[in-house]
């Protein structure tokens, strides 16, 4: 794979798949975030809606764009993301897995899944870059996730935008749809992860279940918070976070999100 600048990275909280619609706070800023890449040669979207026994990575030519929800409004399933795969990519991905230790396989049919076509669809809304996924192992935790992170951090020299696509928060138990102000734990939780994220504290992260305020609450399981997890791996020299202030909706998605790796500090972006 040709030597580029590395590319940034990105952890995106993707909310309910109806950010695909409702843009909110998040969405214009992802957009302009995305108009000032350049270089990139592909995307790589570690979701935790494909996870798998071991490590998969997705060699599909032409993914499709997977509805893996329901009851949602009829308009959200007449979207597409129609990028091109990246299978010789993948394949070098996978290749590059299996050196690492992971049990690395190729899956030729898997398309796109919410967690990766909803950020997308307002961070690359032209859908001109090609995307695959790495899948999540079922038996993920905390510090399999930065190593997994680091596995992939190569890829950034070689043209490849990595985002992790999770949650911020997620209790879809408390889901309370078009309810903007949030309960009070998921701001104090969100401003526990900034704070532990912005510093590079990636230990307290790792532990966060044990350190961060009302954990177990904002995320009763932990799929979607382990990307942010991979983020934290994929981290090189020379890296630095910037907040990207998503709001709160629903009463309990934060849709904080973190990029790395931009060589000066975008507008209205904290660090």
């Amino acid at each position: 794979m040709p030597s580029t600048a590395p590319t940034p990275l990105f952890f995106i909280s993707h909310g309910a798949p109806t950010f695909a619609l409702e843009p909110g706070k998040l969405g214009p800023q992802l957009r302009a975030l995305g108009a000032q890449l350049e270089g990139v040669r592909a995307v790589l979207v570690v979701s935790p809606h494909w996870q798998t026994r071991g490590v998969a990575v997705s060699s599909t030519a032409a993914p499709e764009t997977i509805y893996d929800f329901g009851g949602f409004p009829s308009a959200l399933y007449d979207l597409q993301y129609p990028a091109a795969g990246a299978p010789e990519l993948a394949a070098q991905v996978a290749a590059l897995l299996t050196d690492a230790g992971y049990a690395a396989s190729l899956d030729t049919r898997r398309g796109l899944d919410h967690g990766a076509w909803v950020p997308l669809f307002h961070l690359l809304p032209k859908a001109q870059i090609p995307v695959f996924q790495v899948s999540m192992p079922y038996d993920l935790h905390t510090e399999q996730a930065v190593q997994l992170g680091r596995a992939l951090a190569p890829l950034r020299a070689q043209g490849v935008l990595i985002v992790a696509s999770g949650s911020m928060t997620h209790n879809l138990g408390e889901f309370r749809r078009g309810v903007a102000a949030g309960d009070h734990y998921v701001q104090e939780f969100s401003n526990w992860v900034k704070t532990a994220v912005l510093a590079n504290a990636v230990q307290p992260v790792i532990r966060y279940r044990s350190e961060a305020p009302h954990a177990e609450r904002a995320h009763p399981t932990e799929d979607h918070f382990l990307p942010l997890l991979v983020a934290l791996g994929a981290q090189i020299e020379g890296d630095a976070a910037q907040l990207i202030d998503g709001g709160i909706e629903h009463g309990m998605l934060s849709m904080d999100s973190f990029v790395w790796g931009l060589p000066t500090a975008a507008h209205g972006l904290a660090h």
